[in-house]
């Protein structure tokens, strides 16, 4: 299913660069733009250079980045609000460059704005364009799409993403913006990815040691580091404790999940129950913890209003390994047709899941 469990500790937005890595940032907000150093450009005037006293976003894209695509017609809209601004899109890390003029062609009027191509060594590889190494990487940045605002000093105003880019692009074209507050907030939330990144590698380093007792170790560290996270690790952390075999102690720790944090979470509740029923699990659930997957799916039925196709599956499996099969066939049966013309309908396992459970209940 498109929405099972997926334990994550930073939400995905941005297609990240292929092989970075962090490095000392030596690009910020209040810096002098670096050179606009593009190959050609494949739509919209040329620009040779950023001039003073001019407005630019520069924004960095690539053809095989979904959230780029999805971004395309918000930055078209913003350069038809903003005519005073020059909005430049910049394919980066492309792994073939011919791809990008016919996906350019491609958009047409969604895609309303100069487009430029990276200057790539031949032979090089995308990551080793000039404007890949001199904004991106300079800038630290490593996902895509990002955009910089250039003000009329010439100077990087702001930086980030392009969905959260309305307001600081009105204020900056107005004269409103705070640089030096906008300088400090940017500060802060480097400091925080920094940390975010150095939490995802000692998550990650656990997990691959194979040892649930050591990842369950790191994410109650991390924990009491940072308390915010604590309970967006809480789905590892069970899943890690049912692998450690305290069935008892991994319930006490789910109830409370159920209860006091993910109460009115049909997706969180769902991706819990589905820890425990996933069929890929290489565990052998006990029973007592089975019944506490019935319980738990069935929440977040109750709070999804039993039109969920993605819900009604997982709580479909939970009843089935519970042995009630009967119940399985019914809540199955919805969760197929509650998936007719949603993108969960051509999903096979819905399907094969009910005639599992059909047959099962005959026999």
């Amino acid at each position: 299913m498109v929405t099972r469990r997926k334990i994550l500790v930073l939400a995905a937005i941005a297609c990240i660069a292929p092989g970075f890595r962090t490095q000392a940032q030596n690009l910020s907000l209040g810096d002098q733009a670096p050179k606009l150093e593009v190959s050609s450009f494949v739509k919209g005037e040329a620009v040779s250079n950023l001039e003073p006293g001019k407005f630019y976003v520069v924004e960095f894209w690539a053809t095989w980045c979904g959230p780029c695509r999805a971004t395309i017609p918000h930055l078209t809209e913003l350069q038809k609000k903003h005519p005073e601004v020059t909005f430049i899109g910049v394919s980066v890390w492309e792994q073939d460059q011919k791809l990008v003029k016919p996906f350019v062609d491609e958009m047409g009027d969604k895609m309303s704005y100069r487009v430029a191509m990276d200057v790539v060594p031949e032979g090089g590889k995308g990551g080793e364009g000039k404007m890949a190494a001199g904004w991106m990487k300079a800038a630290g940045q490593d996902g895509i799409p990002t955009a910089f605002i250039i003000n009329k000093d010439n100077k990087i105003a702001w930086i980030g993403h392009p969905a959260s880019m309305d307001e600081p692009l009105e204020k900056i074209v107005t004269g409103s913006w705070d640089i030096q507050a906008a300088i400090a907030e940017h500060k802060k939330a480097l400091e925080a990815r920094e940390a975010m990144m150095k939490i995802q590698t000692k998550i990650g380093d656990a997990r691959k040691s194979g040892d649930p007792k050591k990842l369950i170790a790191v994410i109650d560290e991390v924990g009491k580091e940072h308390p915010a996270l604590a309970n967006a690790l809480g789905s590892m952390k069970f899943e890690a404790m049912l692998r450690a075999g305290d069935c008892d102690k991994a319930i006490e720790f789910g109830k409370d999940l159920l209860n006091k944090v993910y109460g009115e979470n049909a997706n969180a509740l769902n991706n819990l129950a589905w820890i425990i029923v996933d069929p890929d699990a290489k565990d052998k659930r006990d029973p007592k913890v089975i019944q506490f997957a019935v319980e738990v799916a069935e929440r977040a039925d109750q709070v999804a209003k039993s039109k969920e196709a993605p819900i009604a599956d997982t709580l479909a499996k939970a009843y089935f390994d519970a042995g009630q099969k009967a119940k399985a066939v019914e809540t199955q049966e919805r969760a197929v047709k509650l998936a007719k013309g949603t993108q969960f309908e051509n999903d096979k396992g819905l399907q094969s899941r009910l005639d599992e459970y059909r047959k099962a209940a005959k026999d």
